[in-house]
């Protein structure tokens, strides 16, 4: 049992055992998944640049890749198209993940999925020590992705629906701290291996070592209680009585126990009717624009982190740790509420991008062009974990996956955008104008979303459109107070 204190937040909340448990194995997945995450970074600048990075450190004539150290092909120019294959493989298993991801969590539950991904990931990860073909080693790279999205996505779905409202906004900052410092053990982890074999046994070992956590990995009780998996409940009933009582009641779908209304629940594992709800379509909208957004720019950014001029491994160490603040998101998020922070990230993201390109391509300056670049991907990511708690909030849990999974389509397609530029001279003029401008676009539209602080998560599309109605009561409120001080002021 623990105790979480909201500084200035006005709650006091205590952490069961359950998501004590919920919280930590996700959190050291999600550290162990950033170790392949960007893997293609090393590959890529060990093809290219390998006499400039092997100077102090090994023979000129040690390209330190090919089957005689364990790399997947032999010649420097074929490493070269091979492993930029993998790259653009590994962003389209994440959009393959992104779409097909979704309908198998909300039918077969988030434990389940994560149980499959987790152990395809890690095996995923060890193979390419053995197995040196370029084919088999691309293979790899797209299931990775497809592994990898599909975890990310149950992930944050069950650490989200193990918490009270109060504690709703610390799932996507402990999940996002801890993929960070895993992108900052990466660095020094590829610096210190000289071969493709020790690169993959040190970066794929560890997730193999952690798969016997996953099998004590609770499931989600909100997709128990709307299945109604009565035993399961009960189970974790008795482990913390109080806890489950209050999680449960903070659900906005019928009692347990209750039958569920006609066409409470998809009639198949692909069925989609629930999307086509007015409300549902709004906010699919909008967050698959505002995903769309924050992948051109996080990706464009953290690919390409080499083209500012400076050392890629010292480059992505402190992207690593320029992410770690996210952990002071759920004070903000309680503060401001989810709506604000996103238009607040979004905007500044665009404003550093802008500047990131001013410092760069007018000063030529490459600490203060990385600086406000590494500045808008921060904001970004701030963006992208409070975007991930948003789309939770506000879908419903009976089609909750399916949602995010097409917001997420739009998410991994901008990924693949950025496969498609080229960027061996730099970032372009164009998509730096782009990663600027498409960020303070979004900020707009986060207008059109209602305010789901401190509410109960929607299970039914009856929950979302009293989300709707709230929100619209609240605006009325206020112009009706707006209008009474102008009454006052006009008065003699």
């Amino acid at each position: 049992m623990g105790t979480l204190w909201g500084k200035g937040c006005g709650f006091r909340t205590r952490l069961s055992g359950l998501q004590l448990a919920v919280y930590w194995r996700l959190c050291l997945l999600l550290f162990l998944n950033s170790f392949l995450f960007f893997l293609d970074l090393y590959t890529t600048c060990t093809s290219r640049h390998a006499d400039h990075r092997t100077d102090n450190r090994t023979a000129p004539e040690d390209n330190r890749t090919g089957p005689e150290h364990g790399g997947p092909t032999g010649s420097s120019e074929s490493e070269c198209v091979w492993l930029s294959y993998g790259q653009a493989l590994y962003i389209i298993g994440l959009l393959l993940g992104s779409l097909f991801g979704g309908a198998p969590s909300d039918w077969y539950g988030r434990r389940v999925v994560l149980q499959v991904c987790v152990s395809v990931h890690a095996v995923c990860g060890v193979l390419p020590a053995a197995l040196h073909h370029p084919l088999v080693f691309i293979a790899l790279r797209c299931l990775t992705g497809v592994c990898s999205s599909m975890t990310h996505s149950s992930a944050f779905s069950l650490a989200v629906e193990w918490s009270v409202p109060a504690c709703r906004a610390w799932p996507p900052a402990l999940l996002g701290l801890s993929f960070s410092l895993g992108m900052a053990v990466q660095a020094p982890l590829a610096y210190a291996c000289c071969s493709w074999a020790s690169l993959h046994l040190a970066l794929g070992l560890p997730q193999i070592l952690s798969l016997p956590i996953i099998i004590s990995l609770p499931e989600s009780p909100c997709w128990l209680l709307l299945k109604n998996r009565t035993s399961v409940l009960d189970q974790y009933r008795k482990q913390d009585p109080e806890y489950m009582e209050q999680l449960l009641n903070s659900t906005g779908g019928e009692e347990e126990g209750a039958e569920p209304a006609e066409g409470a629940e998809p009639r198949g594992l692909f069925d989609l009717t629930h999307l086509r709800h007015p409300t549902v379509m709004l906010r699919l909208s909008v967050m698959s624009y505002l995903g769309l957004t924050t992948a051109l720019t996080y990706y464009g950014i953290s690919l390409n982190i080499g083209s500012f001029g400076v050392d890629v491994y010292r480059a992505q160490f402190f992207s690593g740790l320029s992410e770690t603040p996210c952990l002071l998101l759920p004070f903000l998020l309680a503060r401001c509420g989810r709506r604000t922070v996103s238009m607040l990230t979004m905007f500044l993201s665009g404003l550093a991008c802008l500047l990131s390109l001013v410092a760069s391509q007018i000063y030529r300056d490459a600490v203060w062009g990385m600086s406000l670049a590494l500045l808008g991907k921060f904001c970004m990511l701030t963006n992208m974990f409070v975007s991930l708690l948003y789309s939770i909030e506000l879908f419903p849990t009976i089609t909750r996956q399916r949602c995010l999974a097409l917001v997420n389509v739009f998410y991994r397609a901008g990924s693949v955008f950025n496969t498609l530029l080229d960027f061996s001279a730099g970032i372009p003029l164009a998509a730096m104008i782009i990663y600027g401008c498409g960020p303070i676009i979004g900020s707009l539209f986060c207008l059109l979303l209602p305010e789901t602080s401190q509410g109960p998560l929607p299970d039914t599309l009856e929950d979302c459109e009293r989300q709707s109605r709230v929100r619209l009561k609240q605006v009325k409120t206020h112009l009706n107070q707006v209008k009474t001080q102008l009454n006052q002021v006009d008065t003699p």
